[in-house]
């Protein structure tokens, strides 16, 4: 063999070992490799994900994702406020790095999404007139009595009201709680329904609403939240497992979260981001 071809061969193997070590790395950790910042997208959804004042990133799945990425020794952050239907979407199309606010782990999504290990275990909730007149407590509730159900756009709540038989002529869908709180005021809905956090923090904050019994709220309702990366950042997700294995429950943790109503009821045990996507 000539010492031309053994030399083409050499830089012909290394730059296909280049390739596959880029491939392999994933669009996340090439803009990590270039100096970039890392794009956390989310909604502006009480407690679970916000900006603040600043714009930054508030509510307690921005806190432990930020924390997590902290841990692995990046801090280069960006905050990227967008439209919660949009979320997905923006992920894929790279327009975000990962995203949180309240992503809960469904089958549907996991299609789309590589989520992180659960962050969160939460539920629905019903949202109702002050007084409850039309004593709308669940999704079978609305279904039994002909409502009007209003929620977000994107929600996993859509999917669940499809799930019980409720059809799009009883499905409100707005872009966040803003709009649905308005729709309840209105009389354009009889009942939001929405994650248990959105639900206690909008009732507390205006009198004319409140909550509905959610002792009746059936138990598929509950779901399990994590942090969504794209399908390609495989070995940077796997990290962030790691570090998130050694933050989630600490009393760091806790006490960092606890201003966004977090406690040790809604941590997620070890059920696995797997188990989510092939139950929920």
């Amino acid at each position: 063999m000539s010492m031309n071809v053994t030399k083409t061969l050499i830089a012909a193997g290394f730059a296909l070992a280049t390739t596959a070590s880029s491939v392999l790395a994933g669009p996340l950790q090439d803009r990590i490799d270039a100096g970039e910042t890392i794009r956390i997208g989310f909604a502006n959804i009480p407690l679970w994900g916000y900006p603040d004042e600043n714009g930054n990133a508030d509510g307690f799945t921005n806190d432990i994702a930020v924390e997590t990425l902290a841990k692995m020794g990046l801090t280069n952050i960006e905050a990227v406020v967008g439209d919660w239907g949009g979320l997905i979407p923006g992920l894929k199309a790279e327009r975000f790095d990962l995203i949180t606010g309240g992503m809960y782990i469904l089958g549907s999504r996991c299609e789309n999404v590589s989520f992180s290990t659960p962050v969160a275990k939460a539920g629905d909730a019903v949202l109702v007139p002050a007084g409850n007149p039309k004593n709308i407590n669940n999704y079978a509730d609305v279904l039994s009595g002909g409502h009007i159900m209003v929620t977000g756009a994107g929600y996993n709540t859509v999917e669940a009201a499809k799930k019980v038989g409720i059809d799009d002529a009883h499905l409100m869908q707005v872009p966040g709680p803003t709009e649905m709180v308005a729709a309840l005021k209105a009389g354009r809905a009889d009942a939001a329904i929405l994650t248990y956090f959105e639900a206690s923090h909008l009732a507390n904050d205006h009198d004319e609403i409140e909550l509905g019994d959610n002792s009746l709220m059936p138990i598929w309702s509950k779901n399990f939240a994590g942090i969504g990366f794209r399908h390609e950042d495989q070995d940077f997700l796997a990290g962030f497992n790691e570090a998130l294995a050694g933050y989630i429950g600490t009393d760091e943790m806790m006490a960092k979260v606890a201003e966004h109503e977090y406690g040790v009821d809604h941590l997620p045990g070890d059920t696995t981001a797997q188990w989510a996507c092939e139950n929920r």
